[in-house]
């Protein structure tokens, strides 16, 4: 077991105990404690409270006990818990004034009280909970559990909390309690006992004790009690007011949400629709283009009838493709370089692309059915991207392509990923550049992943922009001017495609 202690606003994490060491529990005077706050040890035989240490800061970050003012105190004196570090939020979003509210310097007040020990931190509660009544600081955690134990009471449907007294006196302490309890005699045990019980523990009796129905004392979606929403609804005056029928309630809620929900339904089938209009575009017409291309005899016609059914599915499923530079790539044999985050990028490009590009594609791909047929009737080039002896002759093989004045179109990261980013680039497209001398040309894509996305098959509306860079020429034809020339181009389609580098 290991008692850690974090909050949001330090992305979860912010003390942490040495692994192994088990947890300590620290028992101290509790007299002297909700007086004035001191966490002097106590000694066996004294009524005490207890308090378990929550660890040390994290690595980076720091923590610090302050009082109202803002001063720091020592070890074993209760205040106020506030943390600085790495982890630290900047703030509440929109919201300046909460943000000023919540720093103090570079500090950010937790809203927690605490003390230290040796580095240790000690939670203690809330500030907002912290009952102060007779001079004594009354923390509502511990009365809560202990009246949840007494007989007839809900354990864990108790809450404590100060009430504003109506005729202007200091604050009331009130016990908040779920019972099932109908019985005059009954009730009235329960509450000497709850007001016993706080008399033992606090010192102090309570002004009210409020014996309530099931489900009345209000919690957070995590079973935490929520003190403040409880004294709200004590200060209404509506405890044990019978409720409304449940069936009430969930059709108020369902008439209230109505027009949201159906949005949200019209949104969800419009998407729905589309996927099915836009699969069955593609199958048409892939068949079709299947057909035509094993019937044609020339890859040239092959290419036309294949550039004009992408640009018809394009335009059938609304999908605007525009490029910026197209005129950048080079005369001759070259290569262009380009980014994948999605499985139509090759469709896109080839609508838009010289008819000279032809594709290198994984050889996995070469015996996908109906897919690879297509890319073999077009022409298209299949590498081994695992083996390194079949990498290196097909390596060869495109390096003796480019020789004879074929263009390439290569995909250097491989294989797709679902999350977004620019992943390493592969050395292949690189080598062959740097022994044949041949330029290449960055390229961006944007738009495809959020069509669609790989491992997904529900393809959504959107838009594709393809960006051409200006062409880089290898230095040399050595590893060391390939290297550069990977880096090179690889900058570039960083800026083109506007990914993250996740290298």
């Amino acid at each position: 077991m290991t008692p850690v202690y974090g909050l949001a606003e330090s992305s979860v994490g912010l003390a942490f105990p040495p692994l192994n060491r088990g947890p300590i529990i620290d028992r101290i005077r509790r007299d002297a404690f909700v007086r004035s706050g001191q966490a002097e040890p106590a000694k066996p035989g004294e009524r005490d409270l207890r308090f378990v240490a929550s660890g040390r800061p994290l690595p980076g970050h720091e923590i610090r006990i302050v009082d109202a003012a803002g001063n720091e105190l020592g070890d074993r004196r209760e205040g106020r818990v506030e943390f600085r570090g790495p982890s630290a939020t900047a703030g509440y979003f929109n919201n300046p004034a909460a943000t000023r509210a919540l720093f103090h310097d570079a500090w950010l007040d937790t809203g927690d009280l605490g003390y230290t020990v040796e580095a240790d931190l000690y939670v203690t509660g809330r500030i907002k909970d912290m009952i102060i009544r007779a001079g004594r600081n009354l923390h509502p955690a511990e009365l809560e559990e202990a009246v949840g134990k007494i007989q007839g009471v809900r354990t864990g449907c108790v809450a404590v909390f100060a009430s504003p007294d109506p005729s202007g006196g200091p604050e009331r302490l009130v016990v908040m309690a779920e019972t099932r309890a109908i019985r005059d005699d009954a009730r009235a045990a329960l509450r000497s006992e709850i007001a016993a019980t706080t008399v033992d523990l606090l010192g102090v009796a309570p002004d009210d004790v409020v014996l309530a129905p099931p489900r009345t004392v209000l919690k957070t979606s995590s079973g935490k009690i929520r003190r403040a929403a409880s004294r709200t609804l004590y200060q209404s005056g509506k405890i044990g007011a019978r409720p409304r029928a449940v069936w009430w309630e969930l059709a108020r809620l369902r008439l209230r949400g109505a027009m949201p929900s159906l949005r949200r339904v019209g949104r969800a089938a419009g998407d729905v629709a589309f996927a099915g209009y836009a699969w069955a575009v593609y199958t048409i017409l892939g068949l079709a283009v299947a057909a035509l291309l094993l019937l044609l005899p020339r890859v040239d016609w092959r290419w036309r009838v294949a550039r004009a059914a992408v640009r018809l599915l394009a335009r059938l499923t609304g999908t605007v493709i525009a490029v910026d530079g197209l005129d950048r790539f080079p005369p001759g044999a070259s290569i262009a370089v380009a980014n994948h985050p999605s499985w139509i990028d090759p469709l896109a490009l080839a609508s838009e692309m010289p008819q000279r590009f032809h594709f290198v594609a994984a050889e996995v791909l070469e015996h996908q059915g109906i897919n690879g047929f297509v890319l073999r009737r077009l022409g298209h080039q299949f590498v081994e991207r695992h083996e390194r002896e079949h990498g290196v002759a097909d390596t060869d093989r495109l390096a003796d392509l480019v020789r004879a004045g074929q263009s390439l179109v290569i995909f250097p990261e491989g294989r797709l990923a679902r999350a977004p980013g620019l992943r390493p680039f592969h050395m292949g497209a690189f080598v062959v550049a740097a022994r044949t001398g041949v330029p290449v040309t960055p390229v961006g894509i944007r738009g495809t992943r959020t069509i669609l996305r790989p491992e997904h098959h529900f393809p959504r509306r959107g838009a594709i922009d393809i960006a051409v860079g200006e062409p880089i020429v290898p230095s040399g034809d050595s590893w060391t001017a390939a290297v550069e020339l990977q880096h090179a181009v690889r900058s570039a389609v960083l800026v083109l495609s506007g990914e993250s580098d996740v290298e």
